[in-house]
């Protein structure tokens, strides 16, 4: 793809939503949590990690309840180039300011999926969407004024080494979703 598989993905964890249709209520994180369905999950190398260990994941495999000391799952729309950058080093504050500095997300995958930018596969001629699939620290977060959106705020000023710190404790992605369009 764009970055070195070994060093970034975890294909065991990869999972094919584009033909799943599922209706099922879910919760991660005490927060609903829509199934990305019509999309394809190509997982991120997260667990082991982050030195707080891997309970902000949950534990493996189809389950409809939240288990203990689990982040919520948000969405975050972007392009090819923002997610290698994401992949490679980590999320950065964007531009957007409607409720604060910092990056937004959402656990509405429709809401996430009107931000993300289209691209043509050079390798297939397709075209896809993409976005970010995260973790995000419920003690971290800022739910807007709008609900659906939630905020990790990064004040203005804030140094690259510390921004970088409140994004690794706040939002951490776990996976690429891409859609053919």
């Amino acid at each position: 793809m764009f970055v070195d598989m070994d060093e970034f993905f975890e294909p065991c964890f990869d999972f094919d939503f584009t033909h799943l249709s599922d209706k099922s209520v879910c919760m991660r994180g005490d927060e609903p949590y829509k199934r990305p369905c019509g999309w394809y999950r190509i997982a991120l190398k997260v667990r082991n990690k982050y030195p707080d260990g891997n309970a902000w994941l949950g534990t493996n495999g189809w389950r409809s309840h939240s288990v203990a000391g689990e982040w919520p799952v948000a969405y975050h729309g972007t392009s090819v180039r923002g997610a290698t950058g994401i992949v490679k080093k980590h999320y950065k504050a964007g531009s957007g300011m409607v409720y604060g500095r910092g990056i937004y997300s959402t656990y509405d995958i429709e809401q996430a999926s009107g931000y993300s930018k289209e691209f043509t596969s050079k390798k297939t001629g397709k075209r896809y969407r993409v976005l970010m699939q995260n973790r995000i620290n419920p003690k971290m977060r800022k739910v807007c004024k709008r609900q659906d959106y939630w905020l990790i705020e990064i004040p203005k000023g804030t140094s690259a080494d510390e921004e970088k710190k409140i994004v690794e404790k706040s939002i951490r992605p776990y996976g690429i979703l891409m859609k053919e369009v």
